[in-house]
């Protein structure tokens, strides 16, 4: 009796009926057995009617209580096993669920990821200006010239850093909205090169270290200033990791796929447990010095990326790192 509360399965009850009275109407102009089959043949295809609409809006009712239960929260699977329209709808909705529920699992880890991301930043921001409070409460007991210099160049270095650090962070987060906008131009691997060493030219006269340079002729088509700055981390990253005295190299070969910068180093190498997250944002390896952030690595690996390229690290047999960059001329 329910299902007479729907009020389309009443009129097409009511329709069945009135149809009926018409062909018993009829059927009595040509005689009473022709009227009672009429009017019989039409109630009997009414109640089969009314029992499959009974069947399909019982089906339909369970479906509105799944999805109520799915909204719910509750895990609940629906079954696509039949066949025929409602069959279909079903498992539709069973596709929409499964992809909301994937972008729900996304969001939650993004979610988690920027909570990460934050606390991560707060730290390296906290340590520059942890100093800078304590240089600049020593400088008015500063009696001394050469104490107040000391105590300056702390405060221009603290504020170096926190300028890079937010500058990177930018950087990134360009790069993770998409919004960065790219200008190719095709250069040689040797200019390339010269550009990113640029600022490395001076830390490594201080620690004595040597550059060389096995260009070829090789050339790529890249975006010179982040392509440049790209480099440019990787090498500082050697810079730091090589002892006094040791040497980088870097060398470039090109092929009909891909132009290949090699960057290599004599420092102790990488460890193999930091190998796999070392271009993660914010991981710092077990040699890391104080001062690392660990971005300068992940912002290279997401400028090169997003050129068609790849970067990666590995150890050189007898010491030493080395990091593979690959721009390829199609798509990876």
């Amino acid at each position: 009796m329910k299902d007479l509360k729907n009020p389309e399965l009443r009129r097409e009850l009511l329709l069945y009926c009135l149809m009926a009275l018409v062909c018993g109407a009829l059927g009595l102009l040509a005689s009473p057995a022709a009227a009672l089959f009429g009017a019989g043949a039409l109630l009997a295809g009414g109640l089969l009617h009314g029992l499959f609409q009974h069947r399909r809006y019982k089906a339909l009712a369970e479906l509105s209580r799944s999805i109520d239960r799915i909204l719910h929260g509750q895990d609940q699977l629906l079954d696509d096993s039949a066949e025929g329209e409602l069959a279909i709808l079903r498992s539709e909705i069973r596709k929409m669920t499964v992809q909301l529920r994937e972008s729900a699992d996304l969001l939650q880890r993004d979610k988690q990821d920027l909570s990460q991301a934050l606390a991560d930043i707060s730290h390296q921001l906290r340590t520059p200006l942890t100093s800078m409070n304590l240089t600049v409460s020593l400088l008015p007991g500063a009696a001394e010239e050469g104490q107040r210099l000391r105590l300056t160049r702390e405060l221009k270095r603290s504020l170096e850093r926190i300028d890079w650090l937010v500058e990177t962070l930018l950087k990134l987060s360009k790069l993770d909205a998409g919004v960065v906008r790219f200008e190719p131009e095709s250069l040689t691997a040797a200019a390339l090169t010269e550009r990113a060493v640029r600022n490395l030219r001076i830390p490594m006269e201080l620690r004595d270290q040597k550059l060389v340079l096995n260009m070829s002729d090789a050339a790529l088509t890249v975006d010179p200033a982040w392509t440049a700055e790209a480099l440019g981390n990787i090498l500082k990253n050697c810079v730091e990791h090589t002892p006094a005295g040791g040497t980088l190299t870097v060398t470039a070969r090109q092929t009909p796929i891909y132009t290949e910068l090699t960057v290599t180093d004599t420092g102790p190498g990488i460890d193999p447990e930091d190998l796999p997250r070392l271009f993660e944002r914010f991981y710092r390896g077990k040699d890391a010095n104080e001062n690392s952030i660990g971005i300068g690595l992940a912002l290279a690996r997401q400028i090169i990326a997003a050129q068609n390229g790849t970067v990666q690290a590995s150890n050189i047999p007898g010491g030493g790192a080395r990091f593979t960059l690959r721009f390829y001329v199609g798509t990876v």
